[in-house]
This record gives C-alpha cells, sequence and structure tokens, in this order.
C-alpha cells in the first residue's frame, strides 16, 4: 500500500528536496498553502490537502486540516482492527508522516513594530494539532518538525530502520516544540499582572506587573526553558542585565541577592565567564548569570557544570540549548542587549511611590582627574573602569575590588565603608599591583585608604567631594597609591 505524507511547513529549508526524497521513497504527498506552491514549483508530485479532505481550505487558510480524514488517517491505532474498519467505513485512508513546522510566532513578536494582530495571525492552530496527534501515535506514525532531521529520516527509510524508538525521539521534539510555542503565546497576550508563587519568602504574596514586552527588557524576554521565575529571580535577573548591557565587549555578570558577585570581561564571551566565574566561583553557585553574547556550545557546557537558576543572554545556538535543557528547571532568558537610556524606576514607601530616572549616567576617563603624585599605569587603568564600571551596581557603602579582566573581590551594604572595604579584600582572589580599589562614594576620612595600603592596593577610584579629601589624597601619596576622582557618585540604596 502506498504511504501518504502531510507536509506544511513554515520553514521552508530543504522541504523540496526532501519531499523528491519521500516521493522516491513511494511516498504520496498532500500539502497546503506556500507548501503545496513550493512543492509543485520544484516539479515534485504533490496533490492538495483539500484532494485529500473533499473541502477546500476556507477562511483564509484558517481552516484546511482540521478534518476527519485528516486526523483520522493520522490517529487511527493499526493494532485495532476497530479503528480501521471505520476508518474503511468512511472512505479514510491512513497517514504515515507529517512533517509539520509552525508559524513563526516567535519570531513575529520579537519585531519592535508588531501589532497585537500581527501577532494572533501567526498564531498556528492546524499545525499544533496535526503535530500533537502524529506524535500521539508515534507507534504507527512519523512526525517531523525540525527540517535539521530530514537527511536522518531519509536515511532510515532507504536503510529500512525508520523504527519506533526514532518515531519516540520525534515525538520528544515534538511536544518540547509545541510546548515552547504555546508558552511563548502565552507569555505574550498573557495579563500584564503575573502572579507570582510567592515573594522575597514563602509567606508573602507577590505579583509581576508588566508595563512593556520591549525585547530588550526582562518583561519582554523570550523563555525558552525552565520553570516560572521567581520573585527573587526577576530581581536578581534585573541587576544582572542592567550591568551586563553597560559592557562594550564580551562580557559575563553574575549576581546574587542583587549584588554581582563576580564580572568577567574578556576577547570572546567563554572566556569572560570563566572570568566571571573565576572571580568567585563560591557564590556564583545558585546565582543569575548574565551574558552580553550569544551562548555558544562550549559556553553551555560550562553553565550547565554548576547549579544556576537564569541564565540571559541575547541568544543561543541550537546545541547549546540542547545542553542546558538537560536540567529541567534552570531559567533560559534571551533578551535584547540593547540599553534604554529614558526609564525610570519606581520603588513604594508607606503610602506612596519614589520616581527617579535610573543612573545611566557617566563621565569619561578624560574627565577623570588623577589627584596623587603616582598616576595609574595603563593596566591599573583599565582595572579602575572596570572597576568604576561595576561598582553603580553594588549596593552601598560598596567597594569593588578588580583587575583588568575581572572582579576580584566585592564589599556590598554595609553601614561604614572600611567594613566593605574589609569583606571586599578579605574575599578577595588575589592582590598584586594590577589590583584597583573602586568605592561608589567619597572617602569621609582617610581609614579606607589606610585599609587598602595594608592590603598592598596600589591604585583607587572614588567620586571625591568629602571635606576631607586632601587626608585621602595624602594617605595614597604616603603609601605610593594613585588616586582617580570622578566627581560623580554611584549611590544604590
Amino acid at each position: 500500500m502506498t504511504k501518504k505524507a502531510i507536509l506544511s511547513v513554515s520553514d521552508k529549508t530543504g522541504i523540496e528536496t526532501f519531499a523528491q526524497s519521500l516521493v522516491d521513497s513511494g511516498y504520496t504527498l498532500y500539502s497546503t498553502g506556500g507548501t503545496y506552491r513550493a512543492i509543485e514549483a520544484a516539479g515534485v508530485p504533490v496533490a492538495s490537502v483539500s484532494d485529500l479532505t473533499k473541502f477546500d481550505e476556507i477562511m483564509d487558510g484558517r481552516v484546511k486540516t482540521l478534518h476527519p480524514a485528516v486526523h483520522g488517517g493520522i490517529l487511527a491505532d493499526r493494532d485495532k482492527s476497530e479503528h480501521l474498519d471505520q476508518l474503511a467505513a468512511h472512505n479514510i485512508d491512513l497517514i504515515d508522516m507529517v512533517v509539520v513546522n509552525l508559524y513563526p510566532f516567535q519570531q513575529t513578536i520579537k519585531s519592535p513594530d508588531v501589532t497585537e494582530m500581527d501577532a494572533i495571525e501567526n498564531i498556528d492552530i492546524g499545525g499544533p494539532t496535526m503535530l500533537r496527534a502524529a506524535a500521539k501515535n508515534f507507534k504507527h506514525v512519523t512526525t517531523i518538525v525540525d527540517p535539521a532531521d530530514y537527511n536522518e529520516v531519509i536515511t532510515r527509510l532507504n536503510n529500512n530502520t525508520l523504527d519506533e524508538a526514532f518515531r519516540k525521539a520525534l515525538m520528544i521534539k515534538v511536544f518540547t516544540h509545541t510546548f515552547e510555542y504555546d508558552q511563548a503565546i502565552s507569555q505574550y497576550f498573557g495579563a500584564h499582572r503575573e502572579t507570582l508563587r510567592y515573594g522575597e519568602n514563602p509567606q508573602q504574596s507577590a505579583s509581576f506587573i508588566r508595563t512593556s514586552q520591549a525585547p530588550h527588557t526582562l518583561a519582554g524576554a523570550y523563555q525558552h526553558h525552565g520553570k516560572q521565575l521567581s520573585y527573587n529571580n526577576i530581581k536578581d535577573a534585573d541587576a544582572a542585565l542592567a550591568l551586563v548591557k553597560k559592557f562594550d565587549g564580551p562580557a559575563a555578570v553574575a549576581v546574587k541577592h542583587m549584588n554581582p558577585c563576580g564580572v568577567g570581561i574578556a576577547e570572546n564571551i567563554h572566556q569572560a565567564y570563566l572570568n566571571a566565574y573565576e572571580a568567585d566561583s563560591q557564590s556564583i553557585f545558585g546565582g543569575i548569570v548574565a551574558l552580553n553574547h550569544p551562548v555558544t556550545k562550549a559556553l553551555a557546557e560550562d553553565l550547565h557544570s554548576i547549579f544556576l537558576e537564569v541564565i540571559i543572554a541575547p541568544g543561543y545556538e541550537d546545541e547549546a540549548l540542547t545542553v542546558l535543557q538537560q536540567k529541567k528547571n534552570i531559567r533560559l532568558l534571551e533578551v535584547e542587549m540593547t540599553d534604554e537610556q529614558d526609564e525610570q524606576e519606581f520603588v513604594s514607601v508607606s503610602g506612596g511611590y519614589l520616581v527617579q530616572d535610573k543612573d545611566h549616567f557617566d563621565v569619561s576617563q578624560t574627565e577623570m582627574k588623577v589627584v596623587t603624585d603616582v598616576a595609574p599605569t595603563d593596566a591599573q587603568w583599565q582595572a579602575l573602569l572596570l572597576g568604576w564600571k561595576v561598582v553603580k551596581a553594588v549596593k552601598s557603602n560598596a567597594i569593588v575590588l578588580a583587575n583588568d579582566k575581572q572582579t576580584v573581590g566585592v564589599g556590598a551594604g554595609q553601614m561604614n565603608r572600611v567594613g566593605s572595604a574589609e569583606i571586599a579584600i578579605e574575599r578577595a582572589i588575589a592582590i598584586n599591583d594590577n589590583v584597583i580599589m573602586a568605592s561608589d562614594g567619597f572617602f569621609p576620612m582617610d581609614d579606607t585608604v589606610e585599609t587598602a595600603a595594608k592590603a598592598g592596593i596600589k591604585a583607587i577610584i572614588q567620586p571625591g567631594g568629602s571635606i576631607k579629601d586632601q587626608d585621602s589624597i595624602d594617605m595614597a601619596n604616603k603609601h605610593g597609591i594613585a588616586m582617580v576622582m570622578t566627581g560623580m557618585r554611584h549611590f544604590k540604596h
């Protein structure tokens, strides 16, 4: 008996060649719309699905495959004679293969100009229905959702190895694909207010209220994998995303409890991550990692080797997703790295809100002032600029130690600046002549500079502006420390 296949694909990569191979293997092909036209134009014998259903496509193609002649032929259990008898009574033929990939909903909604109607028209109905039906019946039906599988399917047809085990593997791909597709639709059209499982602690209720779906925001992120983001995930992820966007070259940021615990830069994103990991390999465990370049397979393997709650990146190689999705709970977010400069931030207080512009402001190296007898070396300057970029993301009082490729130690949120400095020094992975100290606020006394000198720090960057600035300058000169003042503080309460 001639085998039959239905082909209806949005991604037409390789479809003409695959269709011809199916015909050469003895299949009769049925197709719809643009897929039908592409196969016919290639000179491959193909019939319309309407020839199968005896019913024309209607409603601009919205209704074409939702018919018993399609789904009966797909879903029939061939081990049950009553199923086969019912097919015969209704003149329905068996369908042996379903080749479908869906309307490009995810790609459509990434456009900044997308309208709700554009999104609605790219919700596939018949495609997922056929895929799920065929995947459910994988014992008898081959279901192909990924063009990358075409060659192996043909090879197995030729070798007579298109067996149930392989069809089951294809079935798993189908349900993963349709789950992610439905999830993207749900996220896009979901209510602006998303109820979270709980807040900072289990006894607190919480919601995520979206004010934007822009793809460069956390609210507009596309989630490739993982469970729902928690309240704390969202806060930490936003902090990581905001910092990693500040870097022009490849950068990786690890965040734990709203503070960066490791930041790395390099010539490539993989090495940048390794530098961030090395900065604090203990605190990164269970944290959030944000990357400003796409994730490669090799990088994914390193990310997979430790426990992370969330990974944020502007893209993922297919093989990288395969590696990372082995852990069912890790959240994989895709976010554009556009750094929006006009955003405001809101903080609730008793009886109202505080509103302010986000701290996107900064000074260039040429605007900074060397105030000591000793000037920074080139390597120290690179470390000073990195430390200054990071320290604005750390809770005040903030002290960051850094070299020219990574943070070395972070001291956050102490009631006095010396305390933060002592924590950063105690946690430092190494201190040498190229490790600098960055402070988000000025030094009211010279004690922080003295603490830095005792630890071997040779360069400091700080805003300046204290009435006792000269005391700190004198202490730096006493110990041969280079000090740079920026004239701009970066408190983060």
